[in-house]
């Protein structure tokens, strides 16, 4: 049977043809992506242009989004730059503890985001263990902006190392053997031999972070004390305007809030495209 098959051209594949599955690609994606997010901006369209500016270019709304996009970012960019060193001491060397510390990475997975929020709280109170320390060189953390990058740090951590240990697990060696050769310092190395073969994957990492922190509700409240035009983020000015029954204000900041994103991660993947090609160019 299988040598008639063959004998006639005829391939038995173990998964459908590209029709039905792209069919069903498209189906679900509508389904548990396109649909819901169509009906944000349809409810939200219900306000109308000047409803909805009225809304979105209220201080207390602008103020929550520049929080919370401003402090996704900075606690992204700051992942990427630890975030690669442990995944470079997790990759490259062997020292005890290392499967303890290694497991306690994807701690903010598994740690229900209330808890993590209000150990953090815990921590860096005035009255906490490293809270009471910074209180005397006048750095307050807790229920302030600072503590809410704090936190999106906290949760987005395990996005950048997990990401980057199998890629840099594939970086050759022998490359770097070769550049200190030549004559090239570690910096050198490090700039033009491990970091274009690590930057595809640092870029999808820093989105994931990114993505995880601007959504980020239960770690973050606890810890941003939550005053309005200074600690507040978006998703609780949501929270507090469905609360007040106003549906059609809730989905305007969350319409304003995916577009954003949107704009923000298919920037970040056009430049790790760019990368890809430029990589490939060389």
């Amino acid at each position: 049977m299988t040598s008639l098959a063959i004998a006639t051209g005829q391939r038995r594949r173990t998964l459908p043809g590209f029709t039905p599955t792209l069919g069903y690609t498209i189906f679900y994606l509508s389904l548990i992506v396109l649909i819901p997010l169509a009906g944000v901006f349809f409810k939200a369209s219900g306000l109308g242009f000047e409803g909805l500016w009225n809304v979105l270019s209220s201080p207390r709304v602008v103020a929550a989004l520049k929080l919370s996009f401003g402090s996704a970012l900075v606690a992204a960019m700051i992942n990427v730059v630890f975030g690669t060193i442990v995944a470079w001491v997790f990759v490259r060397y062997r020292f005890p503890g290392k499967r303890l510390f290694d497991a306690f990475i994807d701690l903010p997975f598994a740690l229900p985001t209330a808890v993590a929020g209000i150990a953090l709280t815990a921590i860096y109170a005035p009255n906490g263990w490293i809270g009471s320390l910074l209180m005397p060189l006048d750095i307050k953390v807790a229920y302030t902006p600072l503590g809410i990058i704090v936190a999106m740090t906290f949760i987005g951590l395990p996005f950048i190392v997990r990401t980057l240990e199998p890629v840099l697990g594939e970086v050759e060696k022998e490359l770097e053997e070769a550049a200190a050769t030549l004559g090239a310092a570690r910096l050198q190395t490090v700039v033009h031999v491990i970091l274009p073969a690590v930057f595809p994957a640092l870029m999808t990492g820093f989105a994931l972070a990114f993505a995880r922190a601007v959504g980020e509700y239960g770690s973050v409240i606890f810890i941003a004390g939550n005053f309005p035009m200074v600690s507040e983020i978006a998703p609780l000015l949501i929270i507090i305007k469905l609360e007040e029954f106003d549906y059609r204000g809730a989905t305007a900041i969350a319409a304003a809030m995916l577009v954003i994103s949107f704009l923000l991660l298919l920037a970040i993947n056009l430049l790790q495209a760019w990368s890809r090609r430029r990589g490939v160019a060389r």
